[in-house]
């Protein structure tokens, strides 16, 4: 089964820094200056670019026009907090308005609070077994 972020990870975050790669060397950066400026590899760009990576989701909207912002500020030397604004991009692309702290955390809890009672209560279960084995020993 694969969990959301599992699905961001291998497909949403590539489609990004793709899209980025491609708006940055339509913009007039080489390949070498798009990896620079991406902290990324030059061999990446060149994947990314030729549609080998990152290719499976093509962004539109107010996801395309963050992307190209992005793009050009990062030509401009403007981008104060990149991870800011790649988040920014990532939550127009999901289509969620809170940020991904905000909703994503108070799941987690809450089903880190129900992880916790299963152990709680999987563990009680197994404690009884043992000790009934070794009272039987």
């Amino acid at each position: 089964m694969e969990t959301p972020c599992q699905k961001i990870v291998w497909d949403l975050v590539p489609a990004i820094r793709a899209s980025l790669a491609i708006e940055l060397v339509k913009k007039g950066q080489s390949q070498a200056a798009t990896a620079k400026l991406l902290g990324i590899a030059p061999s990446a760009v060149s994947q990314y670019i030729s549609g080998k990576r990152g290719y499976r989701i093509e962004f539109q909207g107010e996801t395309k026009e963050l992307i190209e912002k992005l793009a050009q500020d990062l030509i401009d030397n403007k981008v104060p907090d990149f991870v800011a604004r790649i988040c920014e991009i990532c939550v127009s692309a999901r289509g969620i308005e809170k940020k991904c702290n905000t909703g994503c955390a108070e799941e987690q809890t809450d089903n880190k609070t129900e992880d916790k009672a299963d152990d709680k209560a999987g563990n009680q279960t197994e404690d009884k077994e043992d000790s009934k084995e070794n009272s039987e020993a």
